[in-house]
């Protein structure tokens, strides 16, 4: 199912070839540092989603962030499903269990030509940090902190 939706076109512009994001992705599931996830809807199966600590894997180019940070990837996988606000509802209500379970800081880092993922991490609550060229590529690193979600909740709140 990953690998056919890691070929769809909206998804292998912005992803490695299919067959090593497959074999990444099956060395992850015994993983310490990742964390892989299939997101449901209505229980059907629609995006993959994973954690990583950067500070557990050797010389990882986010390992400077603040300790506790965990970085996120996301994709969405049918291409009916892209364009819709999947993204940053998916993206928002997972960063709001990680700060519950006492994550600092979450980042992620789309391609600075991927404008859809930038401006739905952007609604999700993430903000532009640094622009990076690692062995990932050239990204915008984004972050969102544990204390800015509870200012945009008490926001929310007093607003209602």
């Amino acid at each position: 199912m990953i690998a056919g939706w890691l070929r769809q076109p909206h998804a292998a512009q912005w992803w490695d070839d299919a067959d090593k994001e497959i074999a990444d992705i099956r060395e992850h599931i015994d993983s310490v540092s990742v964390e892989p996830l299939i997101v449901e809807l209505d229980g059907m199966p629609i995006a993959y989603l994973q954690s990583y600590d950067p500070h557990l894997e050797d010389d990882h180019p986010y390992a400077d962030q603040p300790f506790g940070t965990l970085g996120i990837d996301l994709m969405i996988g049918p291409p009916e499903l892209v364009g819709i606000g999947h993204g940053s509802a998916i993206v928002r209500q997972f960063v709001e269990e990680l700060f519950e379970e006492g994550v600092p800081r979450v980042i992620i880092d789309p391609d600075p030509a991927n404008i859809r993922a930038i401006r739905a991490y952007e609604k999700a609550g993430f903000r532009a940090v640094d622009r990076r060229h690692s062995i990932y590529g050239d990204v915008v690193l984004m972050a969102i902190d544990a204390e800015e979600g509870d200012a945009e909740d008490v926001d929310a709140q007093e607003g209602e």
